[in-house]
């Protein structure tokens, strides 16, 4: 049970945002070029799958820069 001692989960924070977010997932993968699919992706590496994660981390930063900025009137560093 190592979720649990950690204090991470699998779960989505916001219940409603699991689809937008596994859509975001295959489109980067798309991108990225990774065949990722529903379902099994045992064929995949931890690589190409760090890639995908890593890019929807950096996709996520950025539209809450966006968000930030646009509430702001400008971003701040």
């Amino acid at each position: 049970m190592a979720n649990q001692s950690s204090g991470r989960s699998n779960q989505t924070t916001v219940p409603e945002a699991r689809a937008a977010l596994d859509n975001m997932k295959y489109e980067i993968a798309r991108e990225l070029g990774i065949n990722l699919k529903q379902g099994y992706n045992g064929d995949l590496s931890s690589r190409e799958n760090g890639y995908v994660g890593g890019y929807m981390v950096k996709r996520m930063i950025e539209h809450a820069e966006r968000q930030m900025a646009g509430q702001n009137g400008k971003a701040t560093r």
